[in-house]
């Protein structure tokens, strides 16, 4: 058996910054990922196969649509292995959480089947944020997703990781933006974690508003963090999970503990962030 974690993947920014004449959105955001996120397994089989579980399994789709067998078919049409999905986090919530496994499958089946993986073009039919999660390392992501670059070193950084429960289509989001060529990222530039915040500080996440109007809960959650110190609070992706930065895990802990208190019926988890 083969295993492969499939880390949540958090836009701390993401600046949407045109459109191309075939409607992708161009986009510059600072990807990082958690410790947390869901499992994948493989083991050989005559057929290819998909069971799904864990907490977080319900609605997720089990048949062809579903990236990761959909990455199998890429990686090896015809080819079969048993392949099992432990989900951990919440489905459609701006935590790359399908990307997240479809880049864990197509590791893990290279691996068990001794084969290449795809050129980059064609993994990113699988999905803009699929070559980004091939790797757990924070990257500077540009384009339409095939444009990775490195960073300088994270500092260490905790994070409370919030979803209030509420399905936001990306679609929708993307519709009701307003602006869509808006300035990049300014040039990665920190050497602690006070600059890091800093600097962080005056990026953007171009979706948070749109999605704020068409999910007024990601506000709710956003200011719950504020109020729980959080040195800074934005929203991943095009939401619903928001996140708020600590610089400490006790403090990130502690905030989690009080979130969960007040708001049960939330998705609520305190993780450290892979910084290399």
């Amino acid at each position: 058996m083969i295993e492969q974690s499939a880390p949540a993947k958090v836009n701390l920014s993401l600046h949407v910054t045109g459109q191309r004449a075939d409607r992708y959105h161009l986009l510059d955001s600072l990807v990082v990922f958690a410790r947390i996120g869901d499992r994948l397994a493989v083991q050989p089989s005559d057929e290819l196969s998909l069971s799904i579980g864990g907490d977080m399994a319900a609605g997720v789709p089990p048949g062809p649509e579903n990236l990761v067998l959909r990455a199998a078919a890429m990686l090896a049409p015809g080819q079969g292995a048993r392949i099992m999905l432990e989900k951990a986090l919440p489905h459609a919530a701006g935590l790359g959480g399908g990307s997240a496994d479809a880049a864990a499958a197509l590791r893990a089946l290279s691996r068990l089947w001794n084969l290449p993986l795809p050129p980059v073009a064609e993994i990113l039919t699988l999905g803009a944020d699929v070559p980004v999660c091939l790797s757990s390392a924070p990257q500077r992501m540009a384009g339409i997703g095939e444009s990775l670059s490195a960073v300088p070193p994270v500092p260490p950084l905790y994070a409370v990781l919030v979803n209030p429960r509420v399905t936001v289509p990306t679609g929708a989001v993307f519709r009701a933006l307003s602006c869509k060529d808006n300035p990049a990222m300014g040039a990665p530039d920190w050497h602690d974690f006070e600059t890091f915040v800093d600097w962080l500080s005056r990026q953007r996440n171009d979706l948070q508003t749109p999605a704020i109007a068409v999910a007024p809960a990601i506000g709710t959650a956003l200011a719950a963090l504020q109020c729980e110190d959080a040195r800074l609070a934005r929203m991943s992706g095009s939401g619903a999970t928001c996140f708020g930065l600590f610089e400490t895990a006790k403090g990130a802990e502690a905030a989690a503990a009080s979130l969960f208190a007040t708001h049960p019926d939330w998705w609520v988890r305190a993780t450290p962030l892979l910084t290399g």
